[in-house]
């Protein structure tokens, strides 16, 4: 069991690395398209809003991976285990809520014939996106603060106890669980009631699609491993940093081929990089040259 253990803390190291390259990659094109046009859209402050939640979630979640580690007999004090989960709680709840407010985003920008009630909405939310952006993750720790209450920290996993860990000690705590578990996973905006505009571009609804794709299998995967550690103890805690360390590793790698201008840059610097060793040129991605005329775009 500990060597499973240290085998998920080495995956998730890897998975880590990809994350924050991809992420602060989206961060510093984001930064650099903002000097040059001197705006943001509502899609770029959101995923600018993502890419450090991201980043946030995946350097506390393994800093406590690596604490688990050396300290395997939980001698040091309880408490910053504790607020260290809590926050990694708060983060996933941000980094879920703002993919599904992007996805809603991209879902009003994608159909020919929204209805009257649904473009009010997204009007109104998306004339106050930094505000929303700014609101989600303090929601998000706002909506994690009543476990230091409901929840006690022990170590009641079956073997090799993590520290620190958050469980409920009453039906209350279970009740809240459960709502937090609806509240930070079952939570995907799309309007496929509607058929995209015609001109639209089909790298965008790709990348919609697949955001969505992506969300409900990691959805599906996270609340079987939040049962087995609520329900059988199951120690398995660390499973779930790491399937969430590929959900935001695919995320990012998902918005950076959505977003053209992103995509572009990681192909040209990619291939740079390969023309200072010859030996690697077959690994060289071909990079598409700009059409004269293009249909309808759609802004990303």
């Amino acid at each position: 069991m500990y060597m499973n253990k240290v085998a998920i803390w080495v995956m998730t190291g890897l998975l880590a690395t990809t994350t924050v390259f991809f992420n602060v990659y989206i961060f510093l094109m984001s930064i650099w398209n903002y000097r040059q046009k001197k705006k943001w859209s509502p899609s770029e402050t959101i995923i600018l809003a993502l890419s450090v939640a991201d980043v946030a979630h995946q350097l506390i979640c393994y800093f406590w991976m690596t604490m688990d580690e050396l300290d395997s007999k939980c001698l040091i004090d309880q408490r910053p285990y504790t607020v260290m989960l809590l926050l990694i709680y708060s983060l996933k709840f941000t980094i879920m809520w703002d993919t599904s407010f992007l996805t809603f985003y991209y879902s009003t920008k994608l159909v020919s014939t929204p209805n009257h009630c649904y473009t009010q909405i997204q009007d109104a939310i998306l004339k106050h996106v930094t505000l929303a952006v700014c609101l989600i993750p303090l929601l998000g720790l706002g909506t994690c603060m009543p476990m230091l209450m409901v929840f006690k920290s022990d170590n009641i996993t079956a073997a090799n106890k993590d520290c620190g860990i958050l469980t409920p000690t009453n039906n209350i705590g279970h009740v809240y669980e459960a709502m937090y578990l609806i509240l930070s996973d079952m939570k995907a905006s799309t309007n496929g009631a509607h058929r995209p505009k015609l001109g639209s571009q089909m790298r965008v609804i790709q990348m919609a699609l697949s955001l969505v794709a992506v969300f409900i299998l990691f959805l599906v995967i996270d609340l079987f491993v939040n049962y087995q550690i609520s329900v059988n103890h199951e120690n398995i805690i660390g499973l779930t940093f790491c399937f969430t360390s590929i959900y935001t590793t695919v995320t990012a790698m998902v918005l950076i081929y959505g977003k053209k201008t992103f995509w572009k840059a990681l192909i040209h610097e990619f291939n740079v990089c390969l023309d200072e060793y010859p030996c690697l040129y077959c690994l060289k991605v071909p990079e598409q040259k700009a059409k004269p005329s293009t249909p309808e775009q759609v802004q990303t």
